[in-house]
């Protein structure tokens, strides 16, 4: 799937002005008709990732994982989006100021914040409830979100009188066009603070440290984000929050090694148990588990324990733990050991055993590759 950030050349917390702007600048340079046919490719891949990242619920999906355009990043520039849009990205709203949207408005949606978490393997596999500190963007308490010092209001912008946007006559490819463009006195906004507040330099919110309380599904591994709409920065000017993405990072676990939503561990057992049976015990995730360990066992051996494994993120049902045996020979026998040893060697014949190769696709080795692949 493309990097439309990177298409964009903006980080992925950036806000939707910062979008906008980013795509303007670059379709103003690469656009056909002003740098050449030759860049006609990097045009429409950037017209494609303004058509996701412009839009609010396609980058939610996109942030996701998902891509809305169906990973198709070389449909015809302007996708989207209309001729409005393109034309107004060269030449502002024309047609003598009959296109005028008015003065900008000082509110707008905060951004998305992402912050990581790491979780134990015990949380990825039940789920856990999370207070995650954050550093977000909050309303600004001495000005309430208006910019303005307390007890004073935006005056008039004395250059386009509350427009918010100047005409000029401007040259083009279609010969002189009348245009509007953001007024440069007030910044398209259409008023001016003469006296910004000074807890928060005139923008409206402040950086403040909170806890946010996280609901941590089962199932959750590195690299999954969870979406919490409406909890990231205030928007500028008392504007309504952005999404807040928590991304997990698994921490490993000294026992159990985590394959998808299975879980594996190895057992060790000694030479006398696998070789007449008992009832071994093992201590899982989910408290102590026994299993039967047969007369006669061999070492890579697999226990499966069903439904012990890692929860399903967003669906019923776990994954399986499997117990790999590992068989222990003894390498500190006593005489006494060794005589008993050696008797049961004279008895079942291998005083000098003759080792040979053990036919292909058999033998420990097979039966660990057949554990550790899930081949058979």
């Amino acid at each position: 799937m493309k990097d439309y950030y990177a298409v964009l050349g903006v980080p992925r917390t950036a806000t939707e002005a910062e979008i906008k702007k980013a795509y303007r600048k670059m379709a103003r340079e690469l656009h056909p008709d002003v740098a050449g046919p030759e860049v006609g490719d990097r045009f429409k891949d950037v017209a494609a990732a303004y058509e996701v990242l412009g839009n609010a619920d396609k980058r939610a999906q996109y942030d996701r994982g998902v891509d809305p355009r169906g990973g198709n990043s070389s449909a015809g520039a302007g996708a989207g989006f209309g001729f409005e849009d393109i034309f107004e990205t060269f030449f502002g709203s024309a047609m003598g100021g009959q296109g005028r949207r008015g003065p900008a408005s000082r509110t707008q949606r905060g951004g998305d914040s992402l912050v990581e978490v790491d979780v134990t393997l015990e949380e990825a596999v039940f789920g856990a409830h999370r207070e995650v500190m954050v550093d977000l963007a909050e309303v600004c308490t001495s000005c309430g979100g208006s910019c303005c010092a307390p007890g004073t209001q935006p005056a008039t912008c004395p250059q386009c009188n509350g427009a918010g946007v100047v005409q000029r006559v401007a040259r083009s490819l279609l010969g002189q066009v009348m245009t509007t463009a953001p007024c440069p006195r007030c910044g398209g906004y259409g008023s001016i603070i003469e006296n910004p507040c000074t807890a928060c330099s005139g923008q409206g919110r402040t950086r403040e440290r909170r806890s946010v309380d996280v609901d941590i599904p089962a199932g959750v591994e590195t690299g999954t984000r969870i979406r919490m709409s409406g909890a990231g920065d205030a928007g500028p000017g008392g504007g309504p929050r952005g999404d807040l993405y928590i991304e997990i990072r698994e921490r490993p676990h000294e026992s159990f090694e985590r394959r998808g939503n299975d879980l594996h561990c190895t057992l060790e057992l000694p030479m006398t148990a696998a070789a007449l049976g008992t009832v071994a015990t093992v201590e899982s995730l989910d408290g102590p588990q026994e299993i039967d360990v047969r007369p006669g066992t061999h070492a890579g051996s697999t226990v499966t324990l069903k439904g012990l494994g890692v929860g399903r993120l967003q669906r019923a049902g776990r994954g399986n733990l499997y117990v790999h045996l590992d068989i222990q020979t003894p390498t500190d026998l006593d005489d006494q050991q060794t005589e008993l040893l050696t008797q049961l060697a004279r008895l079942r014949g291998e005083e000098f055993p003759e080792a040979r190769l053990a036919p292909f696709g058999g033998g420990v080795f097979s039966r660990l590759r057949e554990a550790f692949t899930g081949r058979s």
